[in-house]
């Protein structure tokens, strides 16, 4: 028995920890003394089960997909009976089922699926992690980037970095997924995007490795002609308490800053309307449902035709932009200059060393916006 088939059927065989060190499998004595105390986790398999890549990629995006197997064939490009086809053989040859049925449908994954699961993400990570190397490597500047991110990064913040990525690496294409707020990590945690782009107002993100690219703060706009307007002062929360809103959906949410900011003061916003994408706020702050509360990332040269904008920095407080890379992957060349693109203080060699373990007691400074757009010609085309 090869290594590859051996550690394959210890993975499955026996409920091992993810932290338990498995040594050379192509010694089977110090393989089998590592695991004693160990019980057997699922039935055992025969020495001519044969498992793929495929199947595994297509258990994980069933598994990611809530057990739609139509959902999980568009996610991997493939067939709906190509992948039922390909999870009844995996079952067939491992001899149970990872999922149980009700009726034609998948209903649930089995406790032995979940522990087949588990082993398929990690065998499926690091085979793209090898992949990586090795493009790399051979200085192969064609693949993928699928980045998750929220609509307004996507529309003021990457058109013109990704437009220069594209200009070096014409190989490379790139799959961007805005969302809201609330999804953007979900998508990255749940492995669909090699990173994210997302902003929170005080502590980093949590998962994978993040990164601060820049500082951005809030403005207010109005019509041309709003009793807002008119005031020969700067406004205050109780003046914005006054009048209908027109702001993100994630303003909505009571850990939002914004909304944390009416509340210390004891105000209570009055949200007209919420979108996720800034060009439908200023929409309607153009059709009079209320004054705009938005990323100054957002504010065009041209709005400033009908569109007032108005002083807003004392009320809110400033938010950062951080690039989050998965701790668990290796990411390719042109994902970290990307990463220099839009935030040209960062280094790609220090982003590499933190992946392995060598992170930077403090990243430099992120400048803010204003500053970076007026300083970094790449993002200067759109800001």
């Amino acid at each position: 028995m090869d290594v590859q088939t051996v550690a394959c059927y210890v993975a499955l065989q026996y409920a091992v920890p993810a932290s338990l060190e498995i040594p050379n499998a192509s010694d089977p004595f110090a393989l089998l003394s590592s695991l004693s105390g160990y019980t057997r986790a699922v039935p055992t398999l025969s020495c001519e089960t044969i498992m793929t890549l495929t199947q595994l990629r297509y258990l994980i995006a069933i598994a990611d997909s809530g057990l739609n197997i139509t959902t999980a064939a568009e996610r991997v490009h493939a067939t709906q009976p190509g992948v039922s086809k390909q999870l009844k053989q995996f079952e067939d040859e491992l001899g149970f089922q990872l999922f149980s049925r009700k009726g034609k449908s998948l209903h649930a994954i089995t406790p032995a699926g979940e522990q087949v699961l588990e082993r398929a993400r990690r065998i499926v990570t690091e085979a793209g992690n090898i992949r990586s190397i090795a493009a790399d490597l051979r200085g192969d500047e064609q693949g993928e980037l699928s980045i998750s991110t929220t609509h307004t990064q996507a529309r003021f913040v990457l058109p013109a970095a990704i437009a220069a990525l594209k200009q070096r690496y014409p190989g490379v294409s790139v799959h961007l997924k805005p969302q809201g707020d609330a999804q953007v990590m979900g998508a990255f945690e749940r492995g669909q995007a090699d990173l994210a782009i997302v902003s929170t107002s005080d502590a980093a993100p949590d998962s994978g490795l993040a990164v601060p690219l820049f500082r951005w703060r809030r403005i207010v706009v109005v019509p041309r002609g709003h009793a807002l307007a008119a005031l020969d002062r700067r406004i205050t929360l109780a003046d914005l308490a006054q009048h209908p809103l027109v702001s993100y959906e994630s303003s909505l949410r009571p850990e939002s800053s914004l909304r944390r900011a009416f509340d210390a003061l004891g105000q209570a916003p009055q949200f007209a309307f919420t979108s996720r994408d800034a060009d439908l706020i200023k929409t309607y702050v153009r059709v009079g449902l209320g004054a705009g509360i938005l990323a100054e990332m957002a504010l065009l040269p041209e709005d400033a035709r009908d569109l007032c904008v108005l002083d807003a920095n004392e009320l809110f407080p400033s938010c950062t932009t951080w690039l989050v890379l998965r701790r668990d992957r290796v990411p390719r060349s042109y994902a970290l200059a990307l990463a220099e693109l839009i935030a040209p203080q960062l280094d790609r060699r220090d982003l590499q060393r933190a992946l392995t373990g060598e992170e930077p007691s403090q990243w430099p400074p992120p400048p803010e916006w204003r500053k970076l757009a007026a300083t970094n010609l790449t993002i200067a085309r759109v800001a």
